[in-house]
C-alpha cells in the first residue's frame, strides 16, 4: 500500500494474521530483506514500510531526524489499524525501534532490537566493513541499489542522535541480539543497550552484521518468535540454543 505522511509517499503493507510485529529496516534497506524471517513471524500480522528514500518510498529533500522516523512508524500502524505491537528493529531500524519505545512507549508490547548501537557515543565499527555493508551490492537479493539522497538523510539522522539518555526510560521488555563477530556494529554496542535498558536480555550468535542473511536468520527469527510468544523466558530453552552463546 502506498500512504501519505506529511506529505511523502511511504511504502508500506501488513500481511499475516495474529498478534501484530512491526519490523524496522536496516540502513537502505526496503521491506523485502526480512523475508527469511518470514517462517518465525508466519502466525503474526507483519507490518513494515520502507523509510523516505528507501525502496518504493518517496526521498524527501530536506533531512529528517530520528523522532521524525519513529513518528512515521507509529503513523503507518495507525493506517493499517494496529494500536500496539511488538516492534523488532535490525541495524538503523534498531535505533529508531528505541526511539518508538521511548517516544511512543503506550504502543509497545515487547522489543526487539538485532544488531543496533544507541547512536552518537556508540563504538565505531571498522570503515571497511561499514562501506561494504552500505555500498555493496548484495549478490544475495535482487534490492535496487539505495538511492544516494535517502542513504544520505538516514546517516545524517543518526548521526545527530542518540539514545544514551532515553535508554533508561524504556519499560517495554526488551530483547538484544547482535552477532559476535560483528564488526560494523561490535557487540559492546549491545552490551551496552542491554545494560542500560531495564528489563532487557541479551544474545549473541555466531554470525557478523548481517542478521537477515538466511543462516543467521533461521536461529535469529526463532529466538526472536520465542520471545514475543514468552515460550521461554530464557533464550537457552529455545531448539537454537546450540547456535548461539546467551550472557546473562
Amino acid at each position: 500500500m502506498e500512504l501519505s505522511i506529511g506529505g511523502l509517499r511511504v511504502a508500506a503493507r501488513a500481511t499475516g494474521s495474529g498478534e501484530p510485529v512491526l519490523l524496522l529496516n536496516g540502513m537502505s534497506r526496503p521491506m523485502e530483506s526480512w523475508a527469511y524471517f518470514a517462517d518465525a513471524l508466519q502466525d503474526r500480522t507483519v507490518v513494515a514500510f520502507d523509510a523516505p528514500g528507501v525502496g518504493a518510498s518517496e526521498t524527501p529533500v530536506v533531512p529528517y531526524s530520528m523522532p521524525m522516523l519513529a513518528d512515521i512508524a507509529a503513523r503507518v500502524l495507525d493506517a493499517v489499524g494496529v494500536e500496539k505491537a511488538d516492534v523488532v528493529g535490525y541495524s538503523h531500524g534498531g535505533a529508531v525501534a528505541q526511539q518508538f519505545a521511548v517516544g511512543h512507549r503506550t504502543r509497545v508490547n515487547r522489543l526487539v532490537l538485532l544488531a543496533t548501537a544507541c547512536g552518537v557515543g556508540a563504538v565505531p565499527g571498522h570503515p571497511r566493513d561499514l562501506t561494504r555493508l552500505l555500498l555493496t551490492p548484495n549478490r544475495e537479493t535482487r534490492w535496487p541499489r539505495p538511492d544516494p539522497l535517502g542513504l544520505l538523510w538516514q546517516i545524517a539522522a543518526i548521526s545527530t542522535w542518540s539514545s544514551i539518555p532515553v535508554l533508561g526510560c524504556i519499560d517495554a521488555p526488551a530483547l538484544v541480539i547482535c552477532g559476535e563477530h560483528d564488526r560494523a556494529v561490535p557487540p559492546a554496542n549491545s552490551r551496552l543497550l542491554a545494560a542500560r535498558i531495564r528489563d532487557a536480555r541479551f544474545v549473541t550468535v555466531q554470525a557478523g552484521h548481517d542478521l537477515q542473511k538466511p543462516a543467521p536468520a533461521a536461529t535469529v527469527g526463532r529466538l526472536v518468535e520465542c520471545f514475543l510468544s514468552e515460550k521461554a523466558r530464557d533464550p537457552r530453552d529455545n531448539d537454537a540454543a546450540g547456535q548461539m552463546r546467551v550472557v546473562n
